[in-house]
């Protein structure tokens, strides 16, 4: 650590030291010098590795042979694979819903109210757990134990108080799908809780007082004022969330490794890349999630662009 914090030091004070030089620099030098080595580093953490791993998804499992789109062919052909698609699919549309929805409900519901900051808190907490450790918490309240042995999980110990039968939520599939997205809306729903909550509050005072005086009030105000009012901050809320869930893997690796049917893109192209060695389908399905995401990018860029000039 010390000797990096010298390093660092020392790059700074010479980058300085080159820019101050003349007395008057020209643009591009001071450009260069202090865009250069980020741009270098973005070129080595990320363009080159894009470019390589697009390439090895044209390869075969030991990067060897070249296979042509063979890979992608599988990854949408594939009976295995079809069912991690699905899966991803069913992530990406559920997720950003369901936090959406809950955060905006509750940011209408505790706003201005005398327990709000420590309403928002109990939502908000989630999203200082790491994914991993929200997975622990969660496979504790999904814990099954069969046999006629006492129950430790909290889901099972409700239903046995219920005078049901306790269930292996994680393992029957595609049910177990569903209860893995409950972990992450928990999180998420925090988020966008907070997000819409600040822009519930910048709606001007004096469009709310006009509504109330032409007799709009509860669900009316929610729908003709809350909602459009927030749209921008809607469609942020609602595209972040999709494109952490396109990239989700600790959730399902830590819950259940992608086996009985869970799987999603970003655990199987980790599999098949580590586990089975499998180089060219683990390097096609890295492309693949790419691409899904940057179509996410793009919009959610627009938007936040159109709410700056709005503002």
């Amino acid at each position: 650590m010390a000797v990096v914090i010298v390093l660092f030091i020392a790059v700074m004070g010479l980058l300085l030291w080159l820019v101050d030089r003349p007395k008057r620099a020209r643009n591009w030098l001071v450009a260069t010098v202090f865009a250069g080595p980020a741009v270098l580093l973005v070129c080595f953490g990320l363009v080159y590795p894009a470019i390589s791993t697009t390439k090895g998804s044209f390869y075969d499992k030991r990067g060897q042979a070249f296979v042509g789109f063979d890979n992608y062919v599988r990854a949408f052909t594939d009976s295995d694979f079809q069912i991690v698609l699905r899966n991803t699919v069913v992530w990406v549309v559920l997720v950003p819903l369901l936090s959406t929805i809950i955060g905006l409900v509750y940011a209408v519901l505790v706003d201005r109210t005398r327990f709000e900051k420590a309403a928002k808190t109990l939502v908000f907490l989630p999203m200082a757990i790491s994914m991993v450790g929200a997975s622990v918490i969660w496979k504790f309240v999904y814990e099954y134990r069969g046999g006629g042995n006492r129950q430790i999980g909290l889901m099972n110990q409700v239903l046995v108080w219920l005078g049901l039968e306790p269930q292996q939520f994680l393992i029957n599939a595609p049910l177990n799908t569903l209860f893995l997205i409950a972990v992450m809306v928990w999180i998420q729903a925090g988020f966008a809780m907070t997000i819409l909550s600040a822009s519930i509050k910048a709606i001007p005072d004096d469009i709310v007082e006009a509504a109330r005086l032409d007799g709009l009030g509860g669900f009316g105000m929610f729908r003709y004022i809350t909602v459009p009012s927030i749209r921008p901050a809607l469609v942020v809320v609602l595209t972040t969330i999709a494109m952490a869930t396109l990239k989700v893997f600790d959730i399902v690796r830590t819950m259940t490794a992608g086996n009985f049917g869970t799987s999603v893109v970003a655990n199987e192209f980790y599999t098949q890349s580590f586990k089975f060695n499998d180089k060219g389908m683990g390097a096609a399905l890295a492309v693949i999630l790419f691409i899904l995401i940057i179509p996410l990018i793009v919009y959610n860029v627009r938007q936040m662009r159109k709410v700056e000039e709005i503002r």
